[in-house]
């Protein structure tokens, strides 16, 4: 039989809440500076991109296969 592939989890459910942290602040950082500094605000959504791996969303699925999987092993 053919193991899960799981495609946003990460190794430990500290390192994605810790991404999760990131990728939040990004955001929060990116729409508080967006009126001044645009170019610094698209920075700061692309940060935020590569720490959610995608959008939000995706961030909340890749948690729940990280628990998923720590529950597994």
């Amino acid at each position: 039989m053919a193991e899960d592939t799981i495609f946003f989890a990460s190794r430990s459910i500290i390192e994605h809440v810790l991404r999760g942290v990131i990728g939040v602040g990004a955001l929060w950082a990116a729409i508080a500076i967006a009126a001044n500094y645009p170019w610094a605000s698209l920075a700061l959504g692309v940060v935020m991109l590569i720490a959610f791996r995608g959008c939000p969303m995706c961030w909340t699925i890749g948690l729940v296969e990280t628990v998923r999987a720590r529950l597994r092993a």
